[in-house]
């Protein structure tokens, strides 16, 4: 670069252009490999380097009739570990090449991992330790004029998707982080995504994004250090909050995609390893979002249980359920819409299970001639003691083993809070269960997303018909129980030679009580 012409014509004059001054280059040992095919191999191989070596580390491209340089006619970014060892290099072809690649880099080798290295980590070590801060780049040009500006403290991951070993890299120097965008870069949502892998290391996370046109390298080579560091600090945004900011703003109108943000952004959340930051975000995003903290507390319940739940589940919520009747009545085989029946039951104690209503209760008798009578009366009751009671009073419990769970856990806790705090029960509940209960608060949330009346759609509210809903599923309830009994009693009667009046009487008293729950449905049988 210093010494050969064409270095000096070349690769000197490409870095000039750039506004790198000596000292710069020099800092960072920028270099150029002659276009020639063979030129670097060749003064390697004379200064006492094996070509078994060069291969092995990506510098020589050896073929059986001949050898090429890898980085031949390109300026050179050498890649240091943390110590200061070059380990790789990145090599940027100059001219208008479309078949070549802008950007080469070192292959993975005994020495080289380009997962576990970060551009510029060497030179920027003793500054990210004094300031306590790392700033995070995309490209090596980046990183070289920011360092030449006097913002010190910065390192690149050479254009690759951030892992964990570089972050934990960035981590035995500091804990804070702040990630640079070009202001007008494509795919922002994407990259974002990609830096949750810095909050499971426990990491404070900012972002700041330049103005439209700028990147870090332009931004830095017309700025001075002062105005530069002043417009890190006061554009640096927390990473959730700029995420969610982001994502609401790309969501804004539509609510099912400001349920599906919603998610994105828990999700992110979840990644905190630190319960009291998790909380602290969540109550702060709520009132951004504009959505109960209930919901994201529960859906972040969700995410965290995500991943352990198993196939076992899955089948659990596909197969068909059996209800049992705690009676004298055998068990009950399962019908189609056990499963539904159970999980409305499940949604109305969670949605509604606190609130009083006044419900209309039939209380049967028989006439002299044996015929059902019904008398309706109303009475006003917690929806969670009616359901209860109800189902207490039909001797019922619920077949699916995590609905039967969580109804149990559901009921005691209403007896003894009087309300329903998901901030108490999610904490107890299973993975499968905490997913259940998010999955209702979000379905819930996102038909109040709706906003039905600024579209000048009216439609009924549901909390002006929790007492039907109630009446109805348990009146359905009892049908499909009815409808199992009455399909046991008839093949009593084709199983046995004895007591076929006394079962058809049976049968018979059972059709009376179906069209009498059915009429109350409003179901012509």
């Amino acid at each position: 670069l210093w010494k050969e012409s064409e270095g000096k014509a070349i690769g000197l004059t490409y870095f000039k252009e750039r506004g790198f001054t000596d000292q710069t280059i020099k800092k960072f040992d920028l270099g150029y490999s002659p276009q020639e095919k063979d030129a670097f191999s060749k003064t390697a191989i004379k200064n006492g380097f094996q070509l078994e070596y060069l291969e092995k580390t990506g510098l020589t491209i050896v073929n059986e009739n001949y050898q090429i340089d890898r980085f031949r006619g390109r300026v050179m970014f050498p890649i240091k570990s943390l110590s200061g060892r070059v380990v790789g290099f990145g090599g940027r072809i100059l001219g208008e090449n479309k078949k070549t690649a802008k950007y080469l880099n070192s292959p993975e080798s005994e020495i080289y991992h380009k997962s576990k290295v970060l551009y510029g980590i060497h030179e920027a070590k003793q500054s990210i330790a004094k300031e306590d801060l790392c700033y995070l780049v995309e490209g090596y040009t980046d990183v070289i004029q920011m360092f030449q500006s006097g913002v010190t403290n910065v390192v690149s991951s050479s254009g690759t998707a951030l892992t964990e070993p570089q972050v934990r890299l960035i981590q035995r120097l500091t804990q804070n982080i702040v990630v640079l965008f070009d202001g007008d870069a494509a795919g922002l949502r994407a990259a974002l995504r990609g830096i949750d892998i810095i909050l499971t290391q426990g990491m404070n996370v900012k972002v700041c994004t330049f103005p439209k046109g700028e990147d870090p390298d332009s931004f830095a080579k017309k700025t001075s250090q002062e105005d530069m560091l002043s417009f890190l600090k006061e554009n640096a945004k927390d990473f959730i909050q700029f995420k969610a900011s982001l994502l609401l703003d790309e969501a804004a109108g539509d609510p099912v995609k400001k349920a599906a943000t919603i998610r994105d952004i828990v999700e992110s959340i979840s990644k905190i390893p630190d319960p009291i930051q998790q909380e602290v975000y969540i109550q702060s995003c709520a009132l951004q979002m504009e959505i109960s903290e209930d919901v994201l507390f529960s859906a972040l319940a969700q995410a965290k249980t995500k991943k352990s739940q198993t196939n076992k589940t899955k089948q659990t919520s596909k197969e068909e359920t059996l209800r049992i009747l705690k009676s004298e009545t055998p068990k009950l085989t399962s019908v189609d819409h056990t499963y539904e029946l159970e999980l409305q039951i499940i949604k109305i104690l969670m949605l509604y299970g606190d609130r009083e209503e006044v419900f209309k209760e039939s209380v049967l008798s028989f006439s002299e001639e044996e015929d059902i009578l019904e008398e309706v009366k109303e009475v006003k009751a917690k929806v969670f003691e009616k359901i209860f009671l109800d189902l207490q009073q039909d001797e019922v419990e619920l077949a699916n083993p995590e609905f039967k769970n969580l109804f149990y856990q559901l009921i005691q806790h209403f007896q003894v809070e009087g309300n329903l705090a998901l901030d108490k029960i999610v904490p107890t509940l299973s993975g499968e269960l905490s997913s259940l209960v998010s999955n209702i608060l979000m379905g819930e949330e996102q038909h109040h997303l709706h906003d039905w009346e600024k579209k000048n759609i009216f439609v009924k509210s549901r909390d002006s018909q929790v007492s039907q809903l109630v009446n109805e599923t348990i009146l359905t309830l009892r049908k499909l129980l009815i409808d199992k009994k009455i399909e046991q009693l008839q093949k009593q009667v084709q199983n046995t030679n004895e007591h076929h009046a006394e079962i058809l009487e049976d049968v018979m008293s059972y059709h009376q009580l179906k069209k009498l729950v059915s009429s109350k449905l409003n179901r012509v049988i």
